[in-house]
Formats: structure tokens, sequence, C-alpha cells
């Protein structure tokens, strides 16, 4: 890890990560794990070079590809929704990005299994979390939308893109009493930030929170 700046100078110092936390807890972020590991998550390692001054600002930024690094409210928002379920031994990320949301929910869970869809994606967050030294989250490369059936059921899923319609394959991947935090809606409609809970094996239930904005999550 020696080649990576984890600290941070200037815009990237820690007391410009203490200033997020901040705006974040005035925004109702109350949840104390999810604000001291974002204290902490190097974000300006997550984000283009170019963007690094900026990494800590509460907005999101293009990783490239058509994707992006979702704003630091959102992903404090959703781990804290994610956290309302009692155990959280086995969960499972669609959509890994960066990587940024996987650093945050990976210290707060036993096991992470995250899937990308874009290999540039998928290789950089790889390594960068690996040289990061998290142990407990597994990359995956594959169709997210279709979940990681090979590791289900899961405590709990979550999801960091939008598609048009509860996806039916990633409700079945959740044990009974498991949620998924999903965004739902197409980039021309309002996307609705949803809390789905399984109740049986063939019923579930939605809850709706956020009006949000996500990219449509991408399948293959």
């Amino acid at each position: 890890m020696s080649d990576l700046n984890i600290q941070g100078v200037g815009m990237t110092s820690q007391r410009t990560r203490d200033r997020l936390i901040d705006r974040l807890q005035k925004k109702g972020i109350s949840h104390p794990e999810v604000l001291r590991i974002m204290r902490f998550v190097p974000r300006h390692l997550f984000v283009d070079e170019a963007m690094a001054s900026r990494s800590y600002e509460d907005a999101s930024f293009p990783i490239g590809h058509g994707q992006t690094i979702s704003q630091p409210y959102i992903v404090a928002r959703m781990t804290e929704l994610l956290l309302e379920s009692e155990s959280l031994e086995n969960v499972l990320e669609v959509g890994t990005g960066s990587g940024y949301q996987a650093a945050v929910l990976g210290p707060l869970v036993k096991d992470l299994h995250t899937v990308e869809v874009l290999t540039p994606l998928y290789r950089q967050a790889r390594d960068l979390l690996y040289k990061l030294g998290y142990r407990n989250i597994r990359t995956h490369l594959g169709d997210g939308s279709w979940g990681w059936p090979d590791a289900a059921p899961y405590d709990a899923i979550m999801v960091t893109a939008a598609p048009d319609e509860m996806p039916a394959a990633l409700v079945q991947q959740l044990k009974i009493g498991g949620r998924m935090v999903i965004p739902v809606g197409s980039q021309n409609s309002e996307q609705i930030l949803q809390v789905v809970t399984r109740t049986s094996e063939s019923e579930y239930q939605v809850k709706s929170h956020d009006s949000v904005v996500f990219v449509p999550l991408v399948s293959q």
C-alpha cells in the first residue's frame, strides 16, 4: 500500500473529510458507525486523479464508461437503510463502480460480494480494494441484474444503479426477512429509493423513501 496516499493532503486531508461528515450529519445521517467509517475512507483514491481535490464535496462525479461515484450523502443514506437489518453476515452489492460504496459497507458486514458488469471498472475496484486491505470483499465480474446466485441467499442486497422495474432475480436471492435497498425508475421518470423486505417464498414488502438520481442498471 506504499504507493497509495491514504492520508491525503490539502483538499484531501482529514480536516476536509471531517467537514464532509459535518455536512452529512446536518442532512440527517446519524448512524455512528456509518459516520465513523466514512470519516476515514479515502474517497480521493476512488475518483479520477484530476477530481481528487473535489473528492470530499457532497457530490457525485463521473468515473468513466458512463458511470458515476455516488454522492456521499446517498452512500450514507443507503448504508443506514441497509443496516436496519438485524444481521448482515452475507451481503451482495450490485454495481461495484469505483468501489467506494463497497469500501464503506465492507467494514460493517462479515462477507460482501460485489458484482460489476464493466470489465475496466471491475479491475480497478478489485485492485484498489485489495491494496487498501479489504479481505472480506469479494469482487465479481458479471451482470448484476441477475445477482450472484453462487453465494445466495443474502441477508441484504444493495443496488447502486437504477432498473426500470424491480429485478425478480434479486428478490429471490434474499433470505426470508432479508432486505434490499434499490433505486427504481427510468432516467425519463422519477427514481425512488426503495427498501424491499422479503416476507415469504413468494411475497415481499416495499417501502419508498427518497427521490434519487442514478445511472441505469446495465445488463449484458
